[in-house]
């Protein structure tokens, strides 16, 4: 996040850089243009670099790190509830709370799961 936050100013930074050189060429004005441009192009840099690189890359972190807190909470809920002596339905419900309803299972695919323990069992 530091990274996105910060590459824009570094190329405001590498703009005005550019454009104390631009100043110290001013008695050369073919050269004023090419060194205009490159005083630009580093806040492009620096911005583009942030927008397309280090936000991106810091949101999907973000998004990983919060699915991984989430499956840690479900986990330490499911092992406490175990602990406590819980009985099995009422953990298996506790821990549905923590998945989405869009992927819940269907009773249909609950009772196939159930019959394929009895049958493992």
């Amino acid at each position: 996040m530091q990274a996105g936050a910060l590459s824009p100013t570094m190329g405001i930074v590498g703009t005005v850089f550019g454009l104390v050189n631009v100043m110290n060429n001013l008695n050369q004005p073919s050269t004023l243009g090419p060194l205009i441009a490159a005083a630009f192009l580093a806040t492009l840099i620096g911005v583009g670099s942030a927008n397309v690189v280090f936000l991106p890359i810091a949101n999907r972190l973000k998004e990983l790190s919060e699915a991984e807190m989430h499956f840690r909470e479900m986990t330490l809920e499911g092992v406490l509830a175990i602990q406590a002596g819980d009985n099995p339905r009422v953990v298996s419900e506790k821990l549905m709370a923590y998945v989405p309803p869009s992927e819940r299972p269907t009773e249909e695919e609950q009772e196939a799961a159930k019959a394929a323990a009895k049958q493992a069992a």
